[in-house]
């Protein structure tokens, strides 16, 4: 491992900051959208109040299931290839942020359900499978765990968050593909946007500010990974 050896060739750990300047900035456009959804966002005539969670569910899982597992996949796949210790740590902190934004869709969700739906939870296709997705991802990061080699670790975590990433198609489509309790798109359907512009305003805001936050704290996740690899190099060295 490149950085590693580096490491130990200096003598030095790294640095890793638990909160920069990017994650501060990224905390405050949450809290301004927050405060713009919840008073100054119109309330949906037929949802109520409870369509604002819309603001915190759908972008959650936007960025959960297609920028945190397409990360997952894609660095995974680059590692399977090239070897770099780099890719395998984007890998484990992409999988962690996967899994802490799929847990708020799946928090939400029924939530949200509960109020327009009558119910918490349906067994319909887009909702298994993205608890299916999770329960992938978690399974991913309990495989880092028990295997002790780093290099088998890295081999064997990267087929499984190749292949993990797989169902992400299969879950954008499964509106489409079943019937089901869950709308078709709204905000990315061919057609046109349904949402007036106040709402699809906030929308768009709520998830600029989610995929700001997800790399905020990808940047500090994947410090910590330097750091905590550059020790475990240093006390087997």
């Amino acid at each position: 491992m490149a950085t590693a050896a580096a490491t130990i060739d200096s003598g030095k750990l790294p640095e890793a900051k638990a909160i920069d300047a990017f994650l501060a900035v990224a905390l405050i456009a949450l809290v301004a959208v927050v405060v713009r959804a919840i008073w100054f966002t119109p309330i949906d005539a037929m949802l109520g109040a409870a369509q604002k969670i819309f603001y915190v569910h759908v972008p959650s899982a936007i960025v959960g299931m297609y920028i945190g597992c397409g990360l997952l996949a894609i660095s995974s796949i680059g590692y399977l290839w090239i070897k770099d210790e780099r890719l395998d740590r984007l890998a484990e902190s992409s999988a962690e942020l996967s899994l802490l934004f799929m847990a708020i869709v799946l928090v939400t969700g029924p939530i949200w359900a509960r109020t327009s739906w009558g119910t918490w939870w349906v067994w319909e296709a887009r909702i298994t499978s993205t608890l299916f997705l999770w329960l992938l991802v978690l399974g991913y990061l309990v495989l880092r765990g028990a295997v002790e080699s780093a290099e088998g670790r890295a081999r064997l975590s990267a087929v499984m968050g190749s292949l993990a990433a797989l169902l992400v198609p299969f879950i954008h489509l499964t509106v489409r593909l079943f019937r089901g309790m869950h709308p078709g798109p709204v905000v990315l359907k061919p057609e046109a946007p349904s949402l007036p512009p106040e709402m699809r305003l906030t929308f768009l805001l709520a998830l600029a500010t989610f995929v700001l936050l997800f790399f905020a704290l990808l940047r500090i996740r994947m410090r910590w990974a330097a750091v905590r690899n550059a020790r475990l190099a240093m006390e087997a060295a």
